[in-house]
């Protein structure tokens, strides 16, 4: 009777078809599972918590009416300041929110103005 004999190639090593199959095979430890499965998951739950917060929240931009700004345009004269118009014009407010009005109202970088420039100021009613 003929024996066959296995001739491994040159440099290669013999190895039996069990070793090559328990190399191949992916193990994950305790943690590694965790990370796989929980940290997805995680994942996913804060984006759909997320997504459904948009949906729930209440919208709030028309909750109010528009409120109408009552202006009067007005000319400076020379030696007046924002300070005296606002006094003039709204003696029952604060100056300096009436000041913050007509800085908005007519767009302005600074409380600097000048004589004979005109400006709307917010007026009562």
């Amino acid at each position: 009777m003929a024996h066959a004999f296995a001739v491994p190639f040159a440099g290669a090593p013999a190895q039996s078809a069990g070793a090559e199959d328990r190399r191949s095979r992916l193990r994950l430890t305790r943690r590694g599972r965790l990370v796989l499965i929980a940290l997805p998951s995680f994942l996913g739950a804060v984006l759909l918590l997320a997504f459904l917060s948009g949906l729930i929240a209440p919208a709030h931009a028309g909750d109010t009416a528009p409120t109408v700004t009552h202006t009067r345009q007005v000319t400076l004269q020379q030696g007046q300041s924002l300070w005296t118009v606002a006094a003039q014009y709204a003696p029952d407010r604060d100056p300096r929110a009436v000041i913050g009005e007509i800085v908005e109202l007519n767009n302005l970088d600074s409380t600097n103005v000048a004589a004979g420039q005109q400006i709307q100021v917010p007026t009562a009613g």
